[in-house]
C-alpha cells in the first residue's frame, strides 16, 4: 500500500521554548491545585520560580547571543531568534502574574489560615521588635556592607541570582542636601526568612531578611536621610564556554569558566512592585539591559528560599503522606545481591523500589575479596558520599576501581570538581570521557572472580548515581549478569577511557554513534509492518522530544497507520492530531509528587516486542552531542512489567495528566462519568506498600498483567482519555 507523506511545514511544530514555558506551567498549575497538600504547593511554587531562573540563565541567554550575532536561522517552526525571545518574553510575563497570583491570592493567605504568616516590620508588636534588633545587631550587622555609589564607588559587582537592595539617601554637606543610590548586598550566608520566637501552640512567624535589613539601614548609612529601598535581584547568563580541543587540563579549564559564571552577561532583572521608575531606569542602565529585559515582581524576589518553611517535621496535615521507599521483592531478604542477580535480571522502578540497593551493589563490591573491578559512570553525583565512600574503599582494598565523573553536568559542575579530586586522591583512575562530548550514560560495571571462571555484573539506570535525587525522581535499574551486556559494558568502558574506534555493540545501542540511526530504523520497521497490515505501535516515555528526523519519522509512521503513544514530561516540539499528518499520535504529561524522569522505548515489532530502556532524551543533545545507552530489557517478567503495568498505568492516569492538544496547549486529564479515578504514582506507592513476599519470590498478582510471553503478543495501553 502507497502512503502519501506530505510534506512538513513550520506549523506542524510546537516551538522549544514556548513548550519548555507549557510545562513550567504545569509545575505551577499543581501549586493551584486546591487537592494538593498546601505545603506541597508551595513547593511546586518555588520550583516553577528555580526552573525559570535557569530558563533565563541558559535559553533566554543563548537567545539574546543568537540576536546580538545576527543569527536569523529559522527554528523548526519557523520563527527567528528575535521572534522566538518576543514570544517568550510575552509567555514568561503571563507565567509571572500568575505565581505572583499564586503566591498573593492563593498561598500565603492559605498558609496565615493554618498558622504560618510572612510579617512586615509595620505588623511587629514590641517585644518582636526588641528581639529583632538583638538579631540583627549580633546575627545581621557583621556581616554587611554598605556600597555607596559615586566616582569613588563604582556599582558593585553584582553576582548571579544574588538578592540585593539599592537605597535611596539624603546627606546634607555645606548646607546643601544631595541625592546619593547605594548597595547592600543580602548575605548568602544566612537564612533569607527569619523566623520569630514564638511558642509551640503560637503561629509560625516570619519575616524576609532583606525587610529586617531595610528597617535598620538607617544604622548603616548614619548621618543620612533614608528615602527608600528596594530589593532586586538579577540573572546572568550561565553557561560554560570551554574549548575542549584547546584545552590541557579539562578540570582547571571548568574551574575557571565557573568563576566566571558568577559574573556573565545580565539577562534579566526582577524589582519589587513599588521601586520608582527612576530607580528602575539606573538598574537597567547600569546592567545594559532594556525594559524588555526588567520584571515586576508582587512577591518574593526569590521563592525558593521560601522552602525554608518545610524544614522540619511541623505541619503534617499539610504534607503528603510519608512514604519509604521499598526493597524490590527480587531482593528482599536475600543477602547476596550478586546471587540474586544470577537467578535472573532484576528491575527496580524508583523511588518506590528503594535505590539503596544500587548502593549496596556498590558497597558490597567494595569490600568483596571475590572483586577484581568496579567501574562506574557519575554525572550528577549530589551531596550524598556513600558511592564515592564505596569506590575509596574498593580502591583502597587493591580494586581496580575507574570513576568516568562529567565534569559539565551544568549547575553540578563545583561539586563534581570536588569529588573528583577526592577520587583521584584515593587512587581511583579518574577520566573525564571523550573530547567534545558529555558523558550522560548511567552505567555501572563490576568485575568478580567466580570459581574458575570471570563473570561481570551490569547496573544499568535511566537517572543519575544520585542517593538524593533517587528519592523523588522516578526511574528504572536494570541489574544484569549476562554475558552479552558485560562485554558490551566493557567495551564502552574502553572506549569512554582509552584510545579506540567504536564498534557496533551486541545489545548497546550508543550515541552519538548508533543510537539514532538504529532508532529512526525501529521506527520505520513499524511502518513497515503498518503497511503490510502487521501490529504496528510505539510507546515511548521520555523527558522531552525535540530531535526533527525523529519528529518527521513519527510524523511518517503515524501517517502509514502506526498506533502512537508519547509520555513526555517536559517539552515536545512534536504536534500530535493533526489531520493527515499525525492523527495516530497522542501525548500526554504527567507532574505529580515525583520527578517523572524515566526514559523508555517500546516497539511492537510485529510479534515480537522490544522494549529499552535509556539515559536519553529524543534531543539533539542526547542523539549526536552525548554519550548516552540504551539497552534492551531481555528479562520477560521485567520487560511485561514495564509495558503491561508502568505504562500502562501511566496511560491511564486521569488525575495529574495533562493531553497535549494540536494547537499546542495541554488539557488536564479528568475521569468520565462513572469512571475510576487512576493517579499512577499513588497507585504505584500503595503497591510498593502493599507488596508480600512468598519464599523470596512475588506473589502471583505482584507484578499484574505480564502476560510477554503468554499472550498475543501486541503492547497494551490505557484507554484514551
Amino acid at each position: 500500500m502507497n502512503i502519501a507523506v506530505k510534506p512538513f511545514k513550520p506549523e506542524h511544530y510546537i516551538n522549544r521554548e514556548l513548550s519548555w514555558l507549557a510545562f513550567n506551567q504545569r509545575v505551577l498549575q499543581q501549586a493551584l491545585d486546591t487537592r494538593t497538600p498546601l505545603l506541597e504547593r508551595v513547593k511546586f511554587y518555588c520550583i516553577s520560580s528555580s526552573n525559570l531562573d535557569e530558563f533565563f540563565e541558559v535559553r533566554v541567554a543563548g537567545l539574546k547571543q543568537q540576536v546580538e550575532s545576527g543569527n536569523t536561522e529559522l527554528s523548526a517552526d519557523g520563527r527567528t531568534p528575535a521572534q522566538t525571545l518576543a514570544a517568550v518574553n510575552l509567555a514568561v510575563r503571563r507565567m509571572v502574574t500568575a505565581q505572583s497570583r499564586c503566591w498573593g491570592r492563593e498561598l500565603r493567605p492559605a498558609l496565615a489560615r493554618h498558622g504560618i504568616r510572612f510579617l512586615r516590620v509595620a505588623e511587629l508588636s514590641d517585644s518582636d521588635l526588641a528581639w529583632l534588633d538583638a538579631f540583627y545587631h549580633k546575627e545581621v550587622r557583621p556581616v554587611l556592607t554598605p556600597m555607596a555609589i559615586d566616582p569613588a564607588h563604582p556599582f558593585p559587582q553584582i553576582l548571579n541570582r544574588s538578592l540585593n537592595i539599592i537605597v535611596r539617601v539624603l546627606s546634607t554637606a555645606k548646607g546643601q542636601r544631595h541625592r546619593h543610590l547605594a548597595v547592600v548586598q543580602v548575605p548568602r550566608v544566612l537564612p533569607r526568612l527569619v523566623s520569630l520566637p514564638r511558642a509551640a501552640s503560637k503561629p509560625r512567624d516570619y519575616i524576609f531578611l532583606a525587610h529586617v535589613i531595610g528597617h535598620f539601614l538607617g544604622d548603616l548609612f548614619p548621618g543620612t536621610e533614608i528615602e527608600g529601598f528596594w530589593p532586586f535581584r538579577l540573572t546572568r547568563n550561565s553557561e560554560l564556554y570551554i574549548d575542549e580541543e584547546d584545552s590541557p587540563n579539562l578540570l582547571k579549564s571548568v574551574e575557571t569558566e565557573l568563576h566566571n559564571r558568577r559574573r556573565g552577561a545580565a539577562v534579566r532583572l526582577e524589582v519589587e512592585r513599588d521601586c520608582p521608575q527612576s530607580v528602575r531606569a539606573a538598574l537597567l542602565g547600569t546592567f545594559n539591559l532594556s525594559r524588555d529585559d526588567l520584571f515586576i515582581i508582587n512577591g518574593p524576589l526569590n521563592p525558593t528560599r521560601l522552602l525554608g518553611i518545610l524544614e522540619g517535621s511541623h505541619s503534617p496535615t499539610l504534607r503528603d503522606r510519608p512514604f519509604v521507599p521499598r526493597p524490590s521483592p527480587l531482593l528482599r531478604g536475600k543477602t547476596d545481591i550478586f546471587g540474586a542477580i544470577r537467578e535472573r535480571d532484576v528491575l527496580l522502578h524508583h523511588p518506590y523500589e528503594t535505590f539503596e540497593s544500587v548502593v549496596e551493589f556498590v558497597e558490597k563490591a567494595a569490600i568483596d575479596p571475590a572483586v577484581l573491578a568496579i567501574k562506574l559512570t557519575l554525572y550528577r553525583i549530589g551531596g550524598d558520599r556513600r558511592l564515592v565512600t564505596a569506590l575509596i574503599n574498593a580502591a583502597r582494598n587493591g580494586k581496580q576501581v575507574t570513576a568516568v565523573v562529567e565534569l559539565r553536568a551544568r549547575f553540578d559542575e563545583a561539586n563534581n570538581i570536588s569529588w573528583a579530586r577526592q577520587l583521584e586522591e584515593a587512587g581511583v583512575n579518574v577520566v573525564y570521557g571523550l573530547v567534545g562530548f558529555k558523558i550522560h550514560a548511567k552505567v555501572c560495571l563490576i568485575v568478580r572472580r567466580e570459581d574458575a571462571e570471570i563473570r561481570r555484573y551490569v547496573h544499568l539506570g535511566t537517572g543519575n548515581y544520585n542517593p538524593t535525587t533517587a528519592r523523588f525522581y522516578t526511574d528504572l535499574s536494570y541489574f544484569t549478569c549476562r554475558a552479552d551486556f558485560g562485554e558490551d559494558v566493557t567495551n564502552l568502558f574502553n572506549l569512554l577511557t582509552g584510545i579506540c574506534q567504536f564498534q557496533t555493540m551486541r545489545k548497546l545501542l550508543v550515541a552519538p554513534f548508533d543510537m539514532h540511526s538504529r532508532l529512526l530504523q525501529m521506527i520505520e520497521t513499524e511502518i513497515e509492518n503498518a503497511r503490510r497490515g502487521r501490529p504496528a505501535r510505539i510507546v515511548a516515555k521520555m523527558n522531552s522530544l525535540v530531535e526533527r528526523t525523529v519528529i518527521e519519522a513519527l510524523y511518517r509512521a503515524s501517517q502509514a497507520g502506526v498506533r502512537i503513544e508519547l509520555i513526555v514530561r517536559g517539552i515536545c516540539c512534536l504536534r500530535p492530531g493533526i489531520p493527515g499528518i499525525s492523527s495516530n499520535i497522542r501525548v500526554r504529561s504527567i507532574v505529580d509528587r515525583f520527578l517523572e524522569h524515566s526514559r523508555i522505548w517500546c516497539f511492537q515489532n510485529g510479534a515480537d516486542p522490544k522494549v529499552f530502556l535509556t539515559s536519553a532524551d529524543w534531543m539533539p543533545r542526547n542523539l549526536l552531542r552525548r554519550v548516552e545507552i540504551a539497552f534492551p530489557v531481555e528479562d520477560p517478567l521485567a520487560a511485561g512489567r514495564i509495558a503491561d503495568e508502568i505504562l500502562a498505568l501511566q496511560l491511564q492516569d486521569n488525575a495529574n495528566a495533562y493531553t497535549l492538544r494540536p494547537d499546542g496547549t495541554y488539557r488536564r486529564c479528568t475521569a468520565g462519568r462513572g469512571a475510576r479515578r487512576r493517579r499512577s504514582q499513588m497507585e504505584f506507592i500503595a503497591k510498593a506498600e502493599t507488596t508480600a513476599v512468598v519464599n523470596g519470590s512475588p506473589e502471583p498478582g505482584e507484578f499484574p498483567t505480564v502476560r510477554v510471553s503468554r499472550r498475543p503478543k501486541t503492547l497494551s495501553s490505557g484507554p484514551a482519555v
